[in-house]
């Protein structure tokens, strides 16, 4: 199968550092147009074509049905992924858009662990249960992260990272920046083993000092991993 679209394609819109990361998050029943599976499956894997790295989601509860997080360096090719999914009679319902980074509390790791924030190869093998939530520092009258001094910050990171450590194994965490590009500051996307990995991870974390004091969260999504045949088979019966 060639790239798709390849007249009429506008110039890429890339990133210096890092690649865009986009999810979406769409409805299949209850739209008054059938959604087409099979143009949904084709979209995923004109998309993997091109270079873009797509995570399906089969999502579970009301929210939505169908998750799908895209990674790649163009934007406007995670645009094109975003209409043809549309284009299949899937309603999107839900959507992030963030790019990966590497920390300001970051400096100093190994060149081998910056460069696995800026580029990350998901999904982790293995790890099928999924969960996306988005989230903001908190700037309240008592209680105002941007307002503690750089020092402070490093040290509840630091221990916030090393809250997060523990999982190793069973959680892989993926945060991405959104100040400035969605109405959070930072997306969330965990991968588990199981679906109470998630749930501890998050539960554990919230003590540590830098979420119990600073953190505010957006809604949760969760759902299964698997590939896009798969999810498109199971939603789509």
């Amino acid at each position: 199968m060639g790239a798709s679209y390849d007249a009429s394609v506008p110039d890429p819109l890339e990133l210096a550092n890092g690649t865009h990361v986009l999810h979406l998050f769409f409805r299949v029943y209850g739209s008054n147009d059938p959604v087409d599976g099979s143009a949904v499956t084709l979209a995923v894997k004109r998309a993997e074509t091109d270079g873009v790295q797509v995570v399906p989601v089969a999502l579970v509860g009301h929210k939505a049905d169908l998750g799908v997080m895209a990674l790649g360096p163009d934007l406007w090719r995670l645009r094109r992924l975003q209409s043809d999914l549309q284009a299949s009679g899937a309603e999107l319902v839900d959507s992030y858009i963030s790019i990966t980074e590497v920390s300001e509390y970051a400096k100093g790791m190994p060149t081998e662990a910056l460069q696995a924030r800026l580029y990350p190869v998901l999904p982790p093998e293995g790890k099928r249960a999924f969960c996306f939530y988005p989230m903001s520092k908190r700037r309240g009258e008592t209680h105002n992260w941007y307002e503690l001094p750089y020092d402070e910050r490093h040290e509840l990171m630091l221990g916030h990272g090393k809250t997060g450590r523990t999982f190793a194994g069973r959680v892989v965490q993926l945060i991405t920046a959104s100040a400035g590009l969605d109405d959070y500051e930072w997306g969330v996307t965990l991968f588990a083993n199981h679906a109470d990995d998630l749930k501890d991870v998050v539960y554990t974390m919230r003590f540590d000092e830098a979420s119990a004091r600073y953190a505010e969260f957006g809604r949760f999504l969760t759902g299964v991993v698997g590939t896009i045949d798969e999810v498109v088979a199971e939603l789509l019966r």
